[in-house]
């Protein structure tokens, strides 16, 4: 670990700010009636994950949901390819964080050969319209690109298969992208250009250092909605009554047993 990691210490106190904040964007969101969509994308181990469960931890899942679909199914890839993600967008007073999003088809299809070269054309041609159309029509869209040196990637996949607990986060396609780095860079790279757009820019985030990369990611965003602190109604906790005779009755054999005896 290099000596300019951000320490544990000071990266809790500031993330645990801006999550307050976060909490404050919320509730403007839903008192106004805005929709907001983020998309978290980046090379596979670059911390997309771990930033989204920073970014939802305090937030309430009625308004801030994950989106992150699976392989589309043999319907999915007979309809339009935006459609199945236009059914996850946000309505009034809505938050939809997208891990991994309809940019599938830039990167790993593009280089794994999942699409046809017309079929990647046309979402080249078509996703700045898409996007066009979803911030004319008021969604506050942000993109962020996690970027992380092959290095850095090829240590965090490691780490991974030594974590039984971790596991399951690493796959064979995440592998192949060690073999696929200049391939994914080139996609990357073009896909840049084609959707770059002024009503919806792509903003990176330099994840070599992982605690860096949450911090910068959700300040910027912060920084970049013109919300205000929503003023909540006071609320009281009201005097229990007296009690009127209620007995509760034997527990039932299927409770829940009690194994913290020996964890004092």
């Amino acid at each position: 670990m290099t000596a300019d990691r951000l320490r544990r210490k000071p990266y809790e106190k500031r993330l645990f700010r801006l999550q307050a904040e976060l909490v404050n964007l919320q509730e403007w969101v839903k008192a106004e009636g805005r929709r907001m969509v983020v998309i978290f994308e980046g090379r596979d181990a670059a911390g997309k994950g771990s930033t989204i469960k920073r970014v939802a931890e305090y937030l309430n899942p009625r308004v801030a949901r994950i989106a992150a679909l699976p392989a589309p199914t043999e319907r999915e890839r007979t309809q339009w390819y935006f459609q199945r993600y236009v059914e996850h967008l946000p309505a009034a007073g809505e938050i939809v964080l997208f891990d991994r999003s309809w940019y599938n088809r830039a990167g790993v299809e593009r280089v794994m050969g999942f699409c046809t070269q017309e079929e990647y054309t046309r979402f080249l041609h078509q996703c700045p319209i898409f996007e066009r159309l979803l911030v004319e029509d008021g969604i506050l869209l942000r993109k962020y690109w996690f970027s992380v040196s092959d290095g850095e990637q090829e240590r965090r996949f490691r780490a991974r298969l030594e974590d039984p607990m971790r596991q399951w986060k690493l796959s064979a396609m995440d592998l192949e992208s060690i073999t696929r780095w200049e391939e994914y860079s080139r996609a990357k790279d073009e896909m840049m250009i084609h959707t770059h757009i002024p009503e919806a820019p792509w903003y990176e985030v330099e994840s070599e250092d992982k605690r860096r990369a949450r911090i910068n990611m959700i300040s910027h965003l912060l920084s970049t909605i013109p919300y205000q602190e929503v003023r909540r109604p006071p609320l009281e906790i009201p005097q229990r009554p007296a009690p009127s005779g209620y007995r509760r009755p034997p527990r039932v054999e299927t409770s829940v047993p009690d194994v913290t005896g020996g964890l004092s």
